[in-house]
């Protein structure tokens, strides 16, 4: 069985490197969140297990709604299954013009990128890498992702009627999304099985990869 694997907003296939054999697929090219899913179906196998970690999650949680038959097992990390807040959707309006100005670089060094790690050996050099990733995909990238977050549904009663084997893993210093909304997820769903990841943040699959790898590994079998 094949696994598609979705990255975090501003993130690549580098964000899974160190996972189980996999594709991962873009989820660059539009600005709603409906049609990122849609995109990730035409691209994907008839059939075939789910991962995706924030951004990537929030897609995967679209793709089961779309085609729930399609996808065989569901893996979501660090991920949120509610509506955008009204108060995360204004602090975005000053990130996307800022982005849009030529400052894409300045809005993930200052807003971004300290929210993603906890401290550790690691850190600068995945703090590096996200960099990279994000100027490599772009402004342009930057602004439809930072849309497509704005206006995504609540998942919610997705999540309640998906009843395939489902891994729910986090980082458990993640402050971006926290442990509670994992709970949450975890709650919803009756074949859900909650992994939390020691000594990481919101990239757990960078910042602890084999701890990680262990998990989706146990999830995959």
């Amino acid at each position: 069985m094949t696994l598609v694997l979705l990255a975090g907003m501003m993130c690549d296939g580098r964000l899974f490197d160190h996972m189980p054999p996999h594709i991962c697929l873009p989820i660059t090219d539009h600005d709603t969140v409906e049609a990122i899913a849609a995109d990730v179906l035409n691209n994907a196998p008839a059939t075939f297990a789910l991962g995706g970690l924030s951004m990537g999650g929030i897609i995967a949680m679209e793709v089961i709604r779309q085609a729930p038959e399609r996808v065989t097992r569901l893996a979501l990390m660090d991920t949120n299954c509610e509506a955008e807040s009204d108060k995360i959707k204004a602090l975005r309006e000053p990130q996307i013009d800022k982005a849009v100005s030529g400052h894409l670089k300045s809005v993930m060094r200052d807003e971004m990128k300290p929210n993603y790690l906890c401290d550790g050996p690691n850190r600068a050099a995945v703090l590096d890498l996200c960099m990279d990733m994000a100027l490599t995909l772009g402004p342009d990238v930057f602004v439809r992702q930072s849309r497509a977050l704005q206006t995504r549904p609540d998942q919610k009663t997705t999540l309640s009627t998906w009843q395939k084997p489902t891994l729910i893993l986090t980082g458990e210093h993640d402050r971006l999304c926290p442990l509670h909304r994992h709970t949450l997820m975890a709650d919803l769903i009756p074949n859900a099985t909650l992994e939390v990841i020691k000594n990481a943040g919101h990239l757990p699959s960078l910042e602890q990869p084999k701890a990680t790898r262990a998990a989706m590994e146990r999830w995959l079998k």
